[in-house]
């Protein structure tokens, strides 16, 4: 395996396309997690009914049920992934504009139903998204390619997350939700102009090859208690930074920041902490390895949790909200980074799809179900105590790096002096 230098390997169009698919799968899952709670907070709707919001999430949790058919099937335009990639990006930018036109007050059920639909063609995109990147990016670049991926799938949050705040003080709700959706052109724009990942894909024959290989091959491939190991790692990881961020803006503006202090400031510090995301993970992901990445974000992932726990004593203080901003998105992205990476590299690309989806949909229980009773918990114990919480839940998630993904992996020191050996030999 050849070892490119950071610079070249981050300079070229793999890594540009990886950038435009992370921005165009995060945006409406930041719709439905930051604009939609955001909305409704501001509307009067209680902290209970938007924690239960969360459960329209389930078809980001379930959407393995349906990948097969994405895997078998080909559209009639535009190839076996890029039909996919344009029909959903269609129907998103849709749904998210229909949003707005909804009074939440009034028709509570009407928005459940929109967000829904909004969460089942974003899971549908995704799906296809990660399994089009599966098949772009070879082995070694998987870890700098799906840095890149997940910095700018959080950055897209920074549409609903920060612009539609802003233009939230000064427009109506309908014409924030349209601005927002005709961001989905960027994804469109990309399909159209991109080509397959494969010039000469073999999909699946039939269904029943669609549905059962995948899991048989990852079974035979890692062995039984190896993969009940890693399915049980991909469960917890991510849990407490997923509860933690469940409710980050509603809690912003407990504390009484204006919709213009939390975009502005969420802005600026997520975008410096962005970019040094990128460039940092960029660089351990190639000159460490995946495992040591994980366990390096890991902690800072933690870290960043009891961040929003200071920022809940220290109460309404914009310094120290940019200061958890920049934490939260540096950590909890960094640590997303890695352990995407982790579950691209643990999916045989041969069962893309299927695999990826079962994969990042196991990740998503937790966050479907701890983040739906959030909102109660909240209520219950108050932010501080919340926090701590969470933090607490990321521990077992840490533990389990020991078995999965130990620092000192021999085959994985082994691949990557051989990469450097390769590297200084060029």
């Amino acid at each position: 395996m050849q070892r490119q230098s950071f610079r070249d390997a981050i300079l070229n169009r793999r890594m540009l396309i990886c950038a435009f698919t992370g921005f165009t799968s995060g945006l409406p899952l930041y719709v439905l997690i930051q604009l939609v709670p955001a909305w409704l907070r501001a509307e009067g709707v209680g902290l209970a009914e938007i924690g239960f919001f969360a459960l329209i999430g389930f078809p980001y949790t379930w959407k393995f049920l349906w990948s097969p058919v994405m895997d078998r099937y080909t559209l009639p335009f535009l190839g076996r992934r890029r039909g996919w990639m344009l029909l959903t990006q269609v129907a998103l930018l849709v749904s998210i504009a229909a949003l707005g036109f909804v009074q939440p007050t009034l028709s509570i059920w009407v928005v459940a139903y929109l967000a829904a639909v909004v969460a089942f063609f974003s899971a549908s995109q995704d799906i296809v998204l990660d399994a089009f990147r599966r098949e772009l990016l070879p082995d070694h670049e998987l870890g700098l390619g799906n840095a890149i991926h997940v910095q700018t799938y959080r950055l897209a949050g920074l549409v609903p997350g920060s612009l539609a705040l802003i233009l939230a003080d000064r427009l109506p709700w309908h014409t924030v939700f349209m601005v927002v959706a005709t961001f989905m052109l960027v994804g469109i724009v990309l399909t159209l102009i991109i080509e397959e990942a494969i010039a000469d894909p073999h999909p699946p024959k039939t269904m029943r090859e669609a549905v059962i290989e995948p899991f048989r091959e990852f079974i035979q491939r890692k062995g039984l208690r190896s993969a009940l190991l890693i399915l049980s790692f991909m469960f917890l990881y991510k849990i407490g930074d997923n509860m933690a961020v469940a409710l980050s803006t509603p809690f912003y503006i407990d504390l009484g920041f204006s919709l213009t202090q939390i975009g502005t400031i969420a802005k600026f510090a997520s975008v410096v902490a962005a970019i040094v995301g990128v460039l940092a993970g960029g660089i351990i992901m190639i000159r460490l390895s995946i495992n040591r990445a994980l366990w390096i974000f890991g902690v800072v992932q933690v870290a960043s949790i009891l961040g929003f726990a200071l920022l809940a004593e220290a109460g309404n203080n914009p310094w120290m909200l940019g200061t958890v901003v920049a934490l939260e998105y540096l950590g909890v992205g960094l640590g997303t980074a890695a352990f995407t990476a982790f579950i691209a590299r643990t999916t045989n690309p041969a069962f893309a799809a299927t695999q990826f989806a079962l994969f990042s949909a196991l990740t998503a229980v937790p966050r479907t179900l701890a983040n739906a009773i959030t909102g109660l918990i909240v209520e219950h114990v108050g932010w501080t105590q919340f926090f701590i919480i969470c933090t607490l839940l990321a521990i077992p998630g840490m533990l389990l790096l020991l078995k999965v993904a130990p620092w000192n992996d021999a085959d994985e020191q082994r691949v990557f002096r051989k990469a450097n050996e390769s590297s200084h030999d060029a």
